[in-house]
């Protein structure tokens, strides 16, 4: 697995056909680890096609709602939270699909080479032409959904459009990252203690030991790691634990006492309390639902 130039948060390797390196799919709500703070070297387009909710993307907060679009950089930092009722298209593409492109028109990956430059994160709904870009992504997922004769062609060709059409309409003179982003500096420090909250998960941490990993106090910690990931410090270390408790439950035959422990969890109780609590079901629920005999 790839990391990080800081040696930080690991990279999400998507893998792509090499003769057609785009996947394109519907997602319903999100799931518990693409809530986690998480990057990836694949460019990303998402479609709102209903519900609401809000990305959190370099430590800046994008609300979004149905029909909106955005475009999500390789190397950027980001997670996604449903408020209600979200369907979202979701389509990864490997820039160098377009290479051969960029001898006739040098500026077509300009709305991903020039993020917080000159474009932003989030397309302005109020743009007229923000219709048609949604029919030219709504019939690209009909192409490759349908997989008819020289398909592969018209979704190139759509996503072409879709690019240039985003260049021409929505390059913006002075865009920048906006007074509620945080710097580099500070996003460094927040993946340093995401990276050792991941590694160490079972650990008994503290506020003031997360803290001390980045030499900041505890409520300047707390709040630049609310701004960066969208929840406070000990919840997001209760959600890493959580993701780690489904999958041992979904894959392993460990008692659901050991999966517990094994994940940091001072109790039973208090497992099953937070489980239910943010899962929504209990772990015996969610181990029976894979097949799984359960063992206490």
């Amino acid at each position: 697995m790839s990391m990080l130039r800081s040696g930080h948060i690991p990279r999400e390797k998507l893998e792509l056909a090499r003769h057609y390196p785009i996947q394109v799919v519907d997602t319903i709500g999100v799931t518990a680890y693409y809530q986690k703070l998480h990057w990836h070297d694949v460019l990303e387009i998402n479609f709102i096609k209903s519900g609401t909710g809000y990305y959190i993307i370099n430590g800046k907060t994008f609300e979004f709602r149905q029909g909106d679009i955005l475009l999500i950089n390789s190397n950027d930092l980001h997670c996604a939270y449903e408020t209600k009722d979200l369907v979202m298209q979701v389509i990864s593409f490997d820039a160098s699909w377009f290479v051969s492109s960029q001898r006739y028109d040098p500026e077509v990956l300009s709305p991903f080479k020039e993020m917080g430059v000159h474009f932003t994160n989030l397309l302005d709904r109020d743009e007229p032409h923000m219709e048609h870009l949604r029919g030219l992504l709504l019939e690209l997922q009909e192409e490759h959904d349908r997989g008819g004769g020289s398909y592969g062609s018209l979704v190139y060709s759509n996503m072409l459009r879709f690019l240039a059409y985003v260049n021409r309409y929505f390059r913006r003179e002075g865009v920048g990252r906006g007074k509620d982003g945080i710097s580099a500096a500070q996003l460094d420090k927040m993946r340093k203690v995401i990276f050792d909250m991941e590694q160490n998960f079972a650990n008994p941490w503290t506020l003031e030991e997360l803290a001390g990993l980045v030499y900041l106090s505890p409520s300047r910690f707390s709040d630049l790691f609310r701004q960066a990931v969208g929840t406070p410090p000990l919840l997001y270390l209760i959600h890493i634990r959580l993701v780690h408790a489904v999958k041992l439950l979904e894959c392993s035959d460990m008692k659901i006492t050991d999966i517990a422990l094994e994940c940091g969890f001072r109790s039973l109780s208090n497992f099953n309390r937070l489980f239910k609590k943010h899962i929504g079901t209990s772990p015996k629920i969610s181990r029976s639902r894979t097949g799984r005999e359960t063992v206490r």
